[in-house]
């Protein structure tokens, strides 16, 4: 389980830092007419997106999430910043309290 969220983790800083370097792309095509960074961006996030939406199905296959809060997070990569607050909340909030750590054993008396 934290393989999966490790993965889900990475996906969606990179899924969110390319969100925003394509919303920058996006104003200095239309705005100003330099095309280049968005034509660039574009298919990487696209195939980021898609990475995104598979790890984020992964790990609420394996905590057991609703499908309303699985479609919830994987919309969450569409948003710029919005990626950033979902890994906040699910690995801060949703994850722990799904999956309890294992208790210690008890300590055995010598002698």
């Amino acid at each position: 389980m934290s393989g999966a969220l490790i993965r889900f983790r990475v996906i969606a800083y990179l899924v969110g830092t390319c969100l925003i370097l394509l919303t920058l792309g996006v104003i200095l095509r239309y705005g100003y007419g330099w095309p280049t960074l968005s034509q660039t961006v574009s298919p990487i996030h696209g195939f980021l997106y898609m990475v995104y939406v598979v790890a984020v199905f992964d790990l609420g296959r394996r905590i057991d999430w609703s499908l309303k809060r699985m479609v919830l997070v994987m919309l969450a990569g569409t948003v710029p910043v919005l990626s950033f607050y979902a890994e906040h909340v699910v690995s801060r909030r949703w994850v722990p309290a799904a999956t309890p750590e294992p208790e210690a054993a008890p300590a055995q008396r010598i002698g």
